[in-house]
């Protein structure tokens, strides 16, 4: 039989009684122990939060797209070539810290919307998911629109562009 590794274990007496019944115990020490919380440290990747933030803007009304023209193009090459897949995180920017997070977004919003209402409640969904799922603060969320779209320019293939 191995002895165990750790110095937390009493050692037993040898002029102490064997019962047979495995190891015994020291009880735990009364006092203040630290709360479970402070045992350790929990890092949140940029990446995470970029997706969060991702998915709580998208899920806004009035939002079309995120990212910028060079991003978009970029997203939807990635999107047609086999394996490739979208990123929830495109067109946002973040920077983490311990304890807070800064975001920024790019977007593309629908033509005829309020920018101004839309970007206000972009704002709040992000802040409220990232803050409840990382615990960080969220100091700023920043936002930018790049385009507007309009709702001729949905991109439905017709008869003829289709290779015969």
């Amino acid at each position: 039989m191995t002895e165990p590794n750790g110095s937390t274990l009493r050692k037993s007496d040898p002029d102490e009684p064997r019962t047979g019944m495995g190891t015994m115990l020291q009880p735990a020490q009364p006092g203040p122990r630290e709360p479970p919380e402070t045992r350790g440290r929990t890092t949140i990747a940029d990446g995470v939060v970029e997706k969060i933030a991702g998915i709580a803007a998208r899920e806004v009304p009035g939002i079309n797209a995120l990212g910028g023209g060079f991003t978009r193009t970029m997203g939807a090459v990635r999107d047609r070539v086999p394996g490739g897949h979208a990123s929830a995180g495109r067109g946002v920017t973040v920077e983490v810290g311990e304890k807070q997070t800064a975001i920024d977004l790019q977007v593309v919003v629908a033509y005829g919307v309020s920018i101004r209402e839309v970007a206000a409640e972009v704002r709040e969904n992000v802040i409220a998911a990232v803050e409840r799922m990382t615990g960080l603060e969220v100091v700023e969320v920043n936002i930018a629109v790049n385009d507007v779209h309009l709702p001729d320019e949905d991109t439905s293939e017709t008869s003829e562009d289709r290779v015969q």
